[in-house]
């Protein structure tokens, strides 16, 4: 009995701690996600026999946080100018607006035009993007405490196998307790690096295909693919939806729409059911349903950011439960075919 009550305690202070620290938890989360980042490309460097011999391990962590931290910023930059140039075009879209009613009501044979400018009436598409351009501009904001916290992980990491030697004196328990932090680093950097990769190229031809169809501010919402792209299942539909939406929104037809719903999703399906299965295969070893049970709960605890992270949360929980008998149970039944 004190058992299970302490079991219930621990879980409701781990939600609070979750709920309320996440201004410090997520900065620190992302940190280490940019770490396993710097490292794995540091790994891809390594084998360039050239790279290896001359350069030491913090000029090839320097030189690549540098570039990351520079596109970012770069990003951030041609963001905020896409996303002005939006909001002035909005007596624009709201004029097509009406237009898209009228079609609507012309396409179903039904009076829903005076339905449909009583709740249109009311919504302020500048006010949506500026929402959505917060939500993406947080964690840019938040780019000085991250890079602050990657700092002091790069530092701690030349020391950790030191400390961690003099924690766990018995030679045994070091071997394990390394193991378990090798695996949980190799399959994080590598679903990161791969994902990374998976989404540049989503979002790279999302934008050809968006450029060519005419939408404004395309570079804008390839980013947004991009980044939804790393929310598993719902994220690549969201992504498609957006962008299709807003076509409505600034033709006031359907023909621009359809034509981003074609080329996008074709994108979206040829890399996310050829491309990203042959690259990353079954290495995560997470259940399909744990993906989008942990995709909600993460949701729910840190929102959209949480769904981003939720991925590589779930990888650490189900690696870190199968090395200890009292949550071997838990591993199996959260990856995907038992095998841990």
């Amino acid at each position: 009995m004190k058992n299970t009550a302490y079991f219930f305690i621990s879980i409701i202070a781990i939600v609070v701690t979750l709920i309320y620290g996440k201004f410090l938890l997520i900065p620190f989360v992302f940190a280490l996600l940019l770490w396993f980042l710097v490292r794995k490309i540091r790994q891809t460097l390594n084998r360039i026999k050239f790279i290896k011999n001359t350069f030491p391990s913090w000029i090839k962590n320097l030189i690549t946080s540098v570039i990351i931290i520079s596109v970012f910023g770069l990003i951030s930059k041609l963001l905020s100018t896409n996303i002005n140039a939006l909001s002035k075009s909005y007596p624009t879209y709201e004029a097509n607006i009406s237009i898209m009613i009228a079609q609507i009501n012309e396409l179903f044979q039904i009076n829903l035009a005076e339905y449909l400018k009583a709740h249109v009436g009311e919504f302020d598409f500048g006010s949506v993007l500026k929402e959505i351009f917060k939500s993406l501009t947080d964690l840019l904001s938040n780019a000085f405490i991250i890079i602050i916290y990657a700092l002091f992980i790069f530092l701690e990491e030349a020391n950790f196998h030191n400390k961690l030697k003099l924690v766990f004196s018995n030679n045994d328990k070091y071997k394990e307790i390394n193991g378990i932090l090798e695996k949980i680093e190799k399959s994080v950097s590598q679903y990161i690096g791969l994902k990374t990769l998976v989404s540049v190229i989503t979002g790279a031809a999302s934008y050809i295909a968006l450029l060519f169809i005419g939408i404004d501010a395309p570079l804008f919402w390839a980013f947004l693919i991009f980044l939804l792209n790393y929310i598993p299942t719902i994220g690549s539909l969201i992504g498609t939806l957006f962008p299709a939406v807003f076509c409505l929104l600034q033709f006031g037809d359907f023909n621009a729409c359809l034509m981003v719903l074609g080329f996008v999703g074709t994108i979206q399906v040829i890399v996310g059911n050829i491309l990203e299965p042959k690259l990353m295969g079954n290495s995560l070893n997470i259940s399909p349903l744990v993906a989008i049970f942990a995709l909600s709960i993460w949701g729910a605890l840190w929102g959209i950011t949480g769904m981003l992270l939720s991925v590589p949360i779930t990888v650490v929980m189900v690696i870190i439960f199968a090395h200890f008998n009292p949550t071997k149970s838990i591993a199996i039944m959260l990856s995907e075919k038992g095998k841990i």
